[in-house]
């Protein structure tokens, strides 16, 4: 999408265009009879751009819900915008820990926290930061997603609250603010980009320009190698619905490292996993968790609790152990419910066989399984794939390792 195609988009005839277009998008119309209907009335270039975006909303609902709709969006920014769920969690934590004007005085008639956010993309984080009543400047590099985090706070009601620049995120000065909040760009010509040494920006100029603000709050990808994180600051794995989303960095007045038990870390950082939409959060608690053998019920821990090694606080729950000290499943005698892990009653406990594991599914009549694994290098599409199955009942199948051998638990949702 063309920045001038977007700002078309933002005119009364571009506001009515895209308004026809999400109607026919919704009507269910192939690409060509929408795009033939809507040029009747508007240029090839507005029509493209209206139905483009009409697109993307639809696409957005799922991250951003009701507000999709009255808000902007490029493909790019709707894949890495973080969920408003999540983003609100963090906003929240941001107004209620640090007190306004340690960077300056706020914004007149307000009195919420000054925030820098660099590397703002479409919005989505200075938009939950805005409605907890922050005062946000964002800035951007690139200059079509600047305005169209521009347009989407205008779209809430939220311009009284923030500014949207194109700037370099180095070239800012986040020691005027009372908190940094810098989500670099995981995406590069190739696609998505893992090392955080080739984040843009890289790593440690992110860290130096958090080092410079009163306090910071840095998204980061949940595969962050734990000897990046910096000394004193606090990593929180988030997960939403069962899903890990992300995780954050803070630092600072934001790092909750006088928690009790939350710095015990051997790295030298606090560590929390979180989950949403129920808030529930969890710390060390300097749990440790046993090894034995299987028992009725088998955990499987939140992916935000194994990121975060608080696997054995997740144990300790449940009164379970763990099946092999690198593995994280847990086990145990009595099924204790918890939001931190799900639970599976264990029907058969077999080393692995592609032969012994059909045949035993085939006298359970199972004909539907979910296969899960871990500390396995069986391929699940494969051995789905394998098993060729044709019984009516169903079963989870369980892949892991129990001291270096393989194995197959036959399971049911407890």
């Amino acid at each position: 999408m063309e920045l001038e195609a977007f700002r078309a988009l933002l005119t009364p005839e571009g506001r009515t265009a895209l308004a026809e277009a999400v109607r026919v998008t919704a009507e269910g119309l192939d690409p060509v009879a929408a795009a033939t209907r809507l040029r009747r009335s508007y240029d090839p270039a507005l029509t493209s751009a209206a139905l483009t975006q009409a697109a993307l909303r639809r696409r957005a609902e799922a991250k951003f819900g009701a507000d999709a709709a009255v808000m902007y969006f490029t493909p790019h920014g709707v894949e890495q915008a973080t969920r408003a769920e999540v983003a609100a969690h963090r906003a929240r934590r941001v107004a209620a820990a640090v007190p306004a004007g340690a960077g300056g005085p706020p914004a007149t008639g307000t009195a919420g926290p000054r925030v820098l956010d660099v590397c703002c993309g479409i919005g989505g984080d200075l938009i939950a930061l805005a409605q907890a009543g922050c005062v946000v400047d964002a800035v951007d590099l690139d200059p079509l997603t600047t305005e169209v985090a521009r347009a989407n706070a205008a779209a809430l009601g939220l311009s009284h609250l923030t500014t949207v620049r194109t700037a370099d995120a180095a070239d800012t000065d986040p020691s005027a603010y009372d908190v940094l909040f810098a989500d670099p760009a995981r995406r590069g010509a190739r696609g998505r980009v893992f090392d955080p040494m080739a984040y843009s920006p890289t790593w440690p100029v992110t860290l130096e320009l958090a080092a410079r603000a009163p306090a910071a709050c840095l998204k980061v990808a949940p595969g962050i190698p734990y000897e990046l994180v910096p000394e004193g600051a606090e990593a929180e794995w988030v997960s939403y619905k069962g899903e890990v989303k992300e995780a954050a960095i803070w630092l600072g007045g934001l790092a909750h490292a006088s928690e009790p038990g939350a710095a015990v870390h051997g790295s030298g950082f606090a560590r929390r996993a979180t989950l949403l939409p129920s808030g529930e959060t969890l710390v060390p608690s300097g749990a440790e968790a046993g090894v034995g053998s299987v028992a009725r019920y088998l955990y499987e821990p939140d992916g935000a609790a194994v990121r975060a090694h608080l696997v054995a606080e997740v144990a300790d729950m449940v009164g379970g152990h763990l099946i092999d000290p690198r593995i994280a499943y847990i086990t145990g005698d009595a099924l204790v419910r918890t939001p931190w892990a799900a639970a599976y009653e264990v029907h058969e406990v077999m080393p692995f066989s592609l032969k012994a594991l059909r045949a035993a599914l085939r006298k359970r009549g199972v004909g539907n399984v979910t296969i899960k694994k871990r500390g396995s290098a069986v391929d699940i599409d494969q051995l789905s794939r394998n098993l060729r199955l044709s019984g009516s009942d169903s079963a989870v199948i369980v892949l892991t390792r129990i001291a270096e051998r393989p194995y197959a638990f036959i399971c049911r949702p407890a």
